[in-house]
């Protein structure tokens, strides 16, 4: 064995950064709705034809989701996908270097940072929703 040194490096929280994806925080966005998704197929036992009937999405974008295929989709469409799969979820924005809150896009303050986008929601066994978060 060799008795090589291995340096350790703490990761930012976003493995697209970590690996200097251009657009990293939209692609852990969307693999995190993806996550979602499959976490609600798999709840409900359903296969990506079953999925398809449900929602009327196609029986191959639930294949591309579950193989984590998702150059094709925009996080306004997986979320579409992931409310139909009646998880309730929807988009929010943070304003971290202002108060830490959440606010709509018409009330949001002026802040030095830039706001981020968030995501909002509630699993299959949970169906209420705060909307006033």
């Amino acid at each position: 064995m060799k008795s090589e040194t291995l340096e350790v490096v703490r990761g930012s929280g976003n493995v697209f950064r970590d690996l200097g994806h251009e657009n990293a925080d939209a692609e852990q966005f969307k693999a995190i709705l993806a996550a979602e998704i499959i976490k609600a197929l798999d709840r409900e036992h359903l296969t990506v034809r079953a999925a398809h009937s449900r929602t009327g999405r196609a029986a191959a974008d639930f294949s591309r989701i579950r193989n984590a295929d998702l150059g094709r989709f925009t996080a306004d469409r997986l979320i579409s996908i992931l409310n139909r799969l009646g998880s309730r979820a929807r988009r929010g924005r943070a304003c971290p270097a202002r108060t830490g809150t959440i606010s709509s896009a018409a009330a949001r303050p002026a802040s030095p940072a830039p706001p981020t986008d968030i995501l909002l929601f509630s699993p299959l066994e949970d169906r209420s929703f705060s909307s006033n978060v």
